[in-house]
């Protein structure tokens, strides 16, 4: 198991955000959360990343240690976990090779950024073409492939994807999916938060359903999609 969550509770002061929810990802795997607005997806992923803090009582192992004992830096830097954003959040007034440079200031392999960085512009050939462009004049698109790259960059262990499909034109959407299936082939685990759940479930192994920071249901994805229940609340019936 690489990833483990018990009893996850997150507060905003008085506002519960999460409530004590339990899952787990394995080395290899496609895992999504699922739920609508407010349904604490982001949440989740911000408390595995530490950036936000968990309530007393909450467990989160990751390859047999203990996520709560690390800063959210040495998250990425130690444990090789990153996380592409909901919005984003590039530095737009630097390049695109710059966004992607500036995510490997903490890597130790010198040697290899070179070669990580042709593997980013050979798995999307949009960022080549456009790698001295500054990235707050890239599309919607290409800035989410310059957020999805600067995570490949930081971190190949595990990577958190809040929205990946947010905002992108359906033939950008399945370019940036394909995308992440070969990187996910190439060895990191990937664990997701979407509301577009019919997307996730096809692109994922499996899937938890998050309601007002609870968990009602889990299994695998092609279960899900059967369950008349899932297909009523989340995939129109």
């Amino acid at each position: 198991m690489l990833l483990n969550v018990e009893n996850l509770r997150v507060s905003y002061g008085a506002i519960k955000a999460l409530h004590g929810i339990d899952f787990q990802v394995d080395e290899g795997e496609i895992v999504c959360i699922i739920g609508a607005n407010g349904a604490g997806k982001s949440t989740t992923l911000r408390a595995i990343s530490r950036l936000v803090n968990a309530d007393a009582g909450s467990k989160m192992d990751f390859m047999g240690k203990d996520l709560l004992k690390y800063q959210a830096d040495k998250v990425v830097s130690v444990l090789g976990i990153s996380q592409v954003p909901e919005g984003r959040r590039l530095f737009g007034n630097l390049t695109v090779t710059e966004n992607l440079t500036l995510a490997t200031f903490a890597r130790k392999d010198r040697e290899k950024i070179e070669q990580d960085l042709e593997r980013v512009f050979a798995l999307f050939p949009r960022l080549a073409e456009r790698k001295w462009q500054k990235a707050a004049t890239l599309s919607g698109g290409e800035q989410q492939m310059l957020a999805v790259g600067r995570a490949l960059m930081s971190g190949r262990k595990l990577m958190l994807l809040d929205e990946p499909s947010m905002g992108l034109a359906p033939k950008l959407m399945m370019t940036m999916f394909d995308a992440l299936k070969v990187i996910n082939d190439e060895g990191t685990t990937i664990l997701l938060v979407e509301q577009n759940a019919r997307l996730a479930l096809k692109f994922a192994q499996r899937g938890y359903v998050l309601e007002n920071g609870n968990l009602v249901l889990e299994g695998k994805s092609s279960v899900l999609l059967e369950d008349p229940n899932f297909k009523k609340a989340y995939l129109g019936g």
